[in-house]
């Protein structure tokens, strides 16, 4: 049995900043996307791809990053990521047009995607000798994502209003050379085991959501039943389709396909997948319109989402874990949806002439309630039933479905959006029906997650202590 690491607790803040630093990475930008669409060239349809080519890498890649993990040793992969998120941040700031922006951010998300299972594996070591001390190492890991999309918006408010946007980028750079410095003396170096990397695998699923996603941005441009657009989504399907077959033939596959007999775990899934398309779309165009229509700069933009995700750190850390033990999942998934839906629903009546403390931050708060009561539920569920040698693969496959949805559902609020005028810069009352639209459709959706978790799912589990909660 190995020696406990005496260093651990400082192993463990290591740890932390780095699930901070990965979760800041995709709420940082908000608030610096209209400054980056008129320097780079996006089109009001094509600014998602910024969110989305870092959700998809990191999304697609994140079962890969486990097994990478498993074969070279955590602590190699946990470097190489830091080493392309650090590359993937330089690109980013240094991009000159919007495809080179893209290729950044999505070199980010390969890197987060590396990072985030490496870290886990990481923390099982140092603390998997004493249940007690893991369960207080995984509350502070878990603690670190809400605080890190907490500061992510407002730090991204702060410098892009007062530096530039490509600052966003910079300041991961200082931060994870920091961090590389750190690793051989705090972490523990990991042997690797032998075994096989199922890289067609990872490449169709991720192929398939990314093609997916931009046949969906495309449509209302080329139109849905157009050749390209329905050339497109068949080739989504057909890559997916193959991820599914190789994951029956291949030796080793990133997901065996027998997990899914998990009691709960599909229907956690699916509502982890709606949550997702309807939580990010919601809080994509909240930042837009407070900033196209109401004509907040940066740093405000970023200090009224601030109360929003303050809520969402509150209810996480300190409500939502209580009334999980009393209540049971399925309940708190439903109603939260719910609440979700709601909040939803009242920023759809948002006004091209609106007040942020009537229009947008009761509904805003509603919606943070409501996304802080169904996750913790979801993901708690989706890996009550798995055996503890698949708990890492359970944790893996609910996190990718939650980044899956999210671009996804992103992508189908955008092509409503723009149909709805949401792509008439200038126009307000135009561009507030786009905003509007897309609300209605994020809420509609958060709204049938609560239907379907209802109807579906059965046996909810009781939450236990480790609270294994923040790797979104």
């Amino acid at each position: 049995m190995n020696a406990v690491n005496p260093r651990r607790w400082q192993a463990l803040i290591v740890l932390a900043a780095a699930q901070f630093m990965v979760i800041m990475d995709t709420s940082i930008i908000g608030v610096a996307l209209p400054d980056m669409q008129r320097d780079l060239g996006f089109s009001q349809g094509n600014l998602q791809w910024v969110f989305n080519a870092y959700v998809i890498a990191f999304g697609g890649l994140l079962l890969l990053g486990g097994r990478l993990s498993d074969l070279f040793g955590a602590r190699k992969v946990f470097t190489t990521g830091w080493l392309i998120l650090i590359a993937g941040s330089i690109v980013a700031a240094a991009a000159g047009n919007a495809w080179i922006e893209i290729l950044g951010r999505g070199v980010q998300g390969v890197g987060g995607a590396l990072i985030a299972p490496a870290s886990m594996t990481l923390l099982m070591m140092l603390f998997g000798h004493n249940p007690r001390e893991l369960g207080k190492a995984m509350a502070l890991y878990g603690a670190a994502a809400p605080a890190g999309g907490t500061a992510g918006v407002f730090l991204g408010g702060v410098v892009t209003e007062y530096l530039s946007w490509p600052w966003v980028f910079i300041v991961y750079v200082p931060i994870g050379l920091a961090t590389l410095a750190a690793v051989p003396a705090l972490l523990p170096a990991v042997q690797g085991k032998r075994g096989s990397v199922d890289v067609l695998g990872a490449i169709a699923v991720t192929a398939g959501i990314a093609l997916a996603v931009h046949a969906i941005v495309r449509a209302p441009e080329q139109g849905w039943s157009s050749a390209a657009t329905l050339l497109e989504l068949a080739g989504a399907a057909a890559l997916l389709a193959l991820f599914l077959v190789v994951q029956r033939t291949v030796h080793e596959p990133l997901m065996p396909l027998g997990i899914w007999r998990t009691p709960g775990l599909a229907t956690a899934n699916l509502a982890m997948a709606l949550l997702g398309a309807a939580w990010i779309p919601m809080w994509y165009f909240l930042n837009l319109y407070l900033q196209q229509v109401l004509g907040y700069g940066a740093f405000p933009s970023g200090a009224a989402l601030l109360p929003m995700t303050i809520a969402i750190m509150i209810f996480m850390i300190g409500i939502t874990a209580r009334l999980l033990g009393r209540f049971g999942a399925k309940p708190l998934i439903a109603g939260g949806l719910l609440v979700l839906a709601a909040g939803v629903a009242g920023l759809s009546l948002v006004r091209p002439d609106g007040v942020f403390i009537s229009d947008v931050l009761p509904a805003s708060l509603i919606a943070a309630v409501g996304m802080s009561l169904a996750y913790i539920p979801a993901m708690m569920s989706a890996m009550s039933g798995a055996r503890p040698e698949e708990s890492g693969l359970a944790s893996g496959i609910v996190n990718t479905t939650y980044q899956v949805g999210s671009a996804l559902g992103l992508a189908v609020m955008t092509a409503i959006a723009t149909s709805q005028g949401a792509a008439e810069l200038g126009n307000l009352p135009r561009l507030t029906d786009g905003f509007q639209g897309a609300f209605i459709g994020a809420g509609a959706v958060a709204a049938m997650g609560a239907v379907l978790t209802l109807l579906l799912m059965r046996k909810p589990k009781q939450a236990n202590a480790q609270p294994e909660v923040a790797q979104v």
